[in-house]
């Protein structure tokens, strides 16, 4: 439970204000069709999500050892200050493939929106960490659910209400936490 629960909480707090976050609105304001595009994020995310987390699985037991959870707990740490910048959609990675629907135009715009994102990152150092795929596969979908679902449905009236640089900072810590935590753990303090 604890790896879920991690795994949502920090891809939740991530992804707010992040550039897919942004993306959601963007599709959201194109096509009208909210249940294609929350389809499409859900697909998207899970097919990155299982790559990442598997390929964190992998690194954990190919490199195992102290120095790896060394370099795990760092990338937390390292996560802590780049969540810290602020995400924006840049005017070439808006999605224009209006010959498509809603469903395949999101699905294909967040998978590769997604490739090398923080979040993505972040389920990398999870999956490593948890060395359970489904279960912080599970978790950072959700997260990125919890995140962009309410994007899509209330766009930019969610964007003027919510303190992004808050949440940020939220986020920050609890990925600072999480890189503490590790650290301390594989130092042997805790």
């Amino acid at each position: 439970m604890e790896a879920f629960l991690t795994s949502t909480a920090v891809v939740a707090l991530a992804e707010i204000g992040d550039k897919t976050m942004l993306l959601a609105i963007v599709l959201a304001a194109r096509f009208k069709q909210p249940l294609p595009i929350v389809l499409g994020i859900l697909f998207a995310t899970l097919a990155n999500h299982a790559f990442a987390a598997f390929l964190g699985e992998v690194a954990s037991f190919l490199l195992d050892g102290i120095w790896f959870r060394y370099l795990v707990a760092a990338s937390f740490i390292v996560m802590a200050a780049w969540t810290l910048v602020p995400d924006k959609l840049d005017e070439d990675e808006t999605p224009k493939p209006a010959r498509f629907g809603a469903f395949l135009a999101t699905l294909v715009a967040f998978f590769l929106v997604e490739m090398g994102d923080k979040t993505q990152v972040a389920t990398i150092a999870l999956g490593a960490q948890f060395q359970n795929v489904l279960t912080v596969t599970a978790g950072t979908t959700l997260g990125m659910m919890i995140a962009n679902v309410p994007a899509v449905f209330l766009g930019n009236a969610l964007i003027a209400r919510v303190p992004l640089g808050a949440v940020r900072a939220a986020a920050a810590l609890l990925f600072l936490a999480v890189g503490v935590w590790l650290l301390l753990e594989t130092a042997g303090w805790l």
